[in-house]
């Protein structure tokens, strides 16, 4: 089996939305007749081309809005139709056809045809340098049949890699307009690059010649921010509007006044993940691994912790993933029972190296699991790591861990943990055979399979699953159309408009 690229945990990389602002430059609401949205992030694209520069920050501004793939995931995680008008999959599995739609220009002018298609892929296979471009590796080839229609043949059936597709790798470029991507991006998105100025704003605006419904948006400006603080600050001022994938749930308390404010809260795909290192004692033995699922009271972690804003998870999964087991994978609070399987292998006592890194949540969430492991004769001795250059070094690459938590926000990353060298360092290959079988088999057995190797993954105990982080954001009551769920690379504003409520 051929698995896909080995991936870091893109959340905790820094790349996360703190903040979706619409502003004014001086009272919020002076700016809502003007239809410009200004958006308050914390990490700024190194540079605008997602080809050759890894990291969440250029396809979260530019996939959606800029750039547009012939498929996108819609906010309750299903795949759909985009550049594409519709598609086929072969009975075998190996062969997908796409018909363009027609009378779609590219930013430069162009015409979006089959032959940009058959570039875009082929792109992917031969120029793109990032890890995240092996997704791309079971293409065969692809063909063109027409001006409006594209075949791709595979090398095996792959359910994943049409998913693949709604991410950034499956983004359409010009033929004619890839020469400095770096700087100018040209897409067939709802916005155009209007202007960029490192260190401070990028500027996208409405693009009079898309193909689709015209945003109501003129203009949207991101705005980086380094300090959460003031950007709190300008909410309350009126000079920011939203403020979204909120970090600090405690912080929700200043924005409660009902006629201003509205919370909203999402599902997203980062799971905070409590990490077992399972090729090294204790947790080499399944029993220690279950105990400490056991010993966990994750109600009490999440209300401690998150201020009860989250979904408690059994497994590597969402609620937007198709396959969702839910409750199910869970482990009942049981410290009567994990003292007994802790007793059993032999474990009382033993002192558990936590290495986490010094971020908020992971703080938190460590303090906890430790007075709870305490409960049940383990002790976890926490060490903070600088992130992300050491905890990356010293837990990710090397494995130099017991125990650590970290966010994982790729979404559909159950791939993850058939890696037996990624840092979990857990080996199961009646696992990795399960997520082999519902990516090559047909769409109707993928979401049975896949439930079936979650199950495994959790009742093995390969990790524990602290709780699924939610889509967080403080909204002006007046604004509407805000993306709730975070499902897929890209923040999109195609759909945001000012209500006039």
């Amino acid at each position: 089996m051929t698995l896909p690229p080995r991936r870091m945990p893109a959340l905790v990389l820094g790349c996360a939305l703190l903040g979706a602002a619409v502003a004014g430059c001086g009272s919020g609401s002076a700016r809502h007749s003007d239809g410009t949205l200004t958006v308050g992030l914390v990490a700024e694209p190194a540079t605008l081309d997602f080809s050759t520069t890894d990291g969440a920050a250029i396809p979260q501004a530019l996939l959606g809005n800029v750039y547009e793939g012939l498929v996108s995931v819609d906010q309750h995680g299903k795949i759909q139709p985009r550049l594409a008008e519709r598609y086929e999959r072969s009975s075998d599995g190996r062969t997908y056809t796409f018909h363009l739609r027609k009378n779609v220009k590219f930013s430069n002018g162009a015409p979006f045809t089959a032959d940009d298609a058959v570039f875009s892929i082929n792109r992917v296979k031969t120029q793109w340098k990032l890890k995240i471009a092996q997704q791309m590796a079971v293409v065969d080839r692809a063909t063109k049949v027409n001006a409006d229609t594209v075949t791709v043949k595979l090398k095996r059936p792959s359910n994943n890699w049409l998913y693949s597709m709604t991410s950034r790798i499956g983004a359409m470029y010009s033929r004619t307009g890839v020469a400095d991507l770096k700087n100018h991006p040209v897409g067939t998105g709802p916005f155009t690059l209007g202007s960029w100025q490192r260190g401070d704003e990028l500027v996208l605006r409405r693009n009079a010649d898309y193909w689709g419904h015209k945003p109501q948006l003129n203009q949207v400006t991101l705005k980086y921010f380094k300090d959460a603080g003031a950007l709190n600050n300008a909410m309350l001022a009126g000079d920011v509007n939203v403020v979204g994938a909120v970090q600090a749930p405690e912080t929700l308390a200043r924005f409660n006044d009902e006629s201003r404010f509205r919370v909203i809260e999402g599902s997203s795909t980062a799971e905070v993940v409590l990490a077992m290192n399972n090729s090294r004692k204790p947790f080499n033995d399944k029993r220690v691994r279950q105990a400490v699922r056991y010993a966990i009271d994750h109600e009490a972690l999440l209300k401690t912790t998150r201020a009860g804003r989250g979904t408690l998870i059994g497994s590597q999964e969402s609620p937007t993933d198709p396959w969702y087991a839910g409750e199910s994978n869970r482990f009942p609070y049981d410290p009567a029972k994990a003292k007994r399987l802790i007793k059993e292998a032999g474990a009382e006592g033993t002192v558990l190296k936590m290495r986490i890194p010094n971020l908020p949540y992971a703080v938190s969430a460590a303090q906890v699991v430790k007075d709870q492991l305490a409960q049940v004769g383990l002790k976890a001795d926490i060490e903070l790591l600088e992130f992300p250059a050491r905890w990356l070094s010293e837990v990710f690459n090397k494995a130099d861990y017991d125990l650590s938590i970290i966010a994982h926000n790729e979404p559909r990353d159950q791939w993850i943990f058939a890696d037996p060298d990624y840092y979990f360092r857990w080996n199961n290959p009646a696992y990795a055979k399960l997520l082999e079988e519902a990516d090559a088999g047909s769409p109707q057995e993928e979401n049975g399979r896949y439930r079936a190797a979650l199950r495994m993954l959790s009742q093995d105990a390969a990790a524990d699953w602290l709780y699924l982080m939610p889509n967080l954001m403080v909204a002006d009551t007046k604004l509407a159309g805000l993306p709730v769920n975070q499902v897929g690379e890209g923040l999109e504003f195609a759909g945001v408009r000012w209500s006039g409520k």
